[in-house]
This record gives C-alpha cells, structure tokens and sequence, in this order.
C-alpha cells in the first residue's frame, strides 16, 4: 500500500534523479533535460524548507510533492511520480495530501507552473488554467498557469 509521509533531507540526491526521470518520460531530449537539471535538483535542506511529501510503498519512493510560499497563496513548487508508477494513483494521493496540508496550514490557494503534459492530470484534480508563465529553464518556453481554490476542509 502507498503512504505518504514527510520528505528526509537525505533523500534529495533520490528525489533530484526521480524528478529527472519523470521529466524524461514525457520524451524530452538530452539537451533539455540539461537545461532543466538546476530547476529539478533538490538541496537536503529544501527538502525540509518546501514541506516536500514523499510517496511510498514497500520502501520504494515513488513520487514526491512540494508546497510552498506561506498562506494565504502558496504553490505546488514541484510534483513527480516515477514513470513505471504513472496511473496508479500515486499523483492523486500526492496531490491530496499537499491540498489538505495546505488548508491545514491556511493556504487559500495555490498555483501551479505545470508541465504542458501534465496539465490535464491538475485540470482533473481542480485546476484551473489562469494564464502562463515563462519557463525558468528554457528560454522562450511558456508554461500552463493553474490555480486551484481550497476550500474548508470537511468536517
């Protein structure tokens, strides 16, 4: 069964290569993934610094998320799921338990710069699409622009 708990800062070397690895899946080239290394790199102090949730099963982690910012706007700064664990509800956990930390915390809302191939999985989950920002990897390269409202937490 997949958890979700609390990254460690000595696993930022293992979410910097899974962050990687789920950008590669969408079939970006060598070239690209270079330029983006810096952005996708994780620091062990940032670990704890962007509230990064980590998702696992067995031991493995197969996926990780970051909220940012401080209420009532935050972000969802980072997002990635191994690409052998895509469709098996990891992102969708994921994404969950950060919403829920945030209300928790008093984020209203939170943007997302999103992937352009991932912008439907965040339209799925509540999303919407505000606009576009520029890539801060590649020059020239937009990116979706997503918002999503949260509410009050049920109960």
């Amino acid at each position: 069964m997949t958890h979700v708990r609390e990254g460690r800062p000595g696993e930022a070397a293992a979410l910097t290569a899974l962050a990687l690895r789920s950008k590669a899946h969408w079939g970006y080239d060598e070239e690209f993934l270079a330029a983006c290394r810096d952005e996708l790199a994780m620091e062990p102090a940032e670990v704890t610094s962007r509230r990064t949730a980590v998702a696992e099963r067995d031991g493995r982690i197969l996926g990780f998320a970051t909220l940012e910012g401080r209420p009532p706007r935050g972000a969802v700064g980072m997002m990635f799921v191994e690409p052998d664990a895509l469709g098996q509800g990891v992102g969708r956990l994921l994404f969950s338990r950060t919403a829920a930390e945030a209300r928790r915390l008093g984020f209203r809302t939170l943007t997302i710069d999103a992937d352009p191939n991932a912008e439907p999985f965040y339209t799925a989950m509540g999303a919407v699409r505000v606009g576009a920002v520029p890539s801060g990897s590649i020059p020239g390269r937009v990116l979706p622009l997503l918002e999503l409202t949260l509410g009050r937490q049920p109960g």
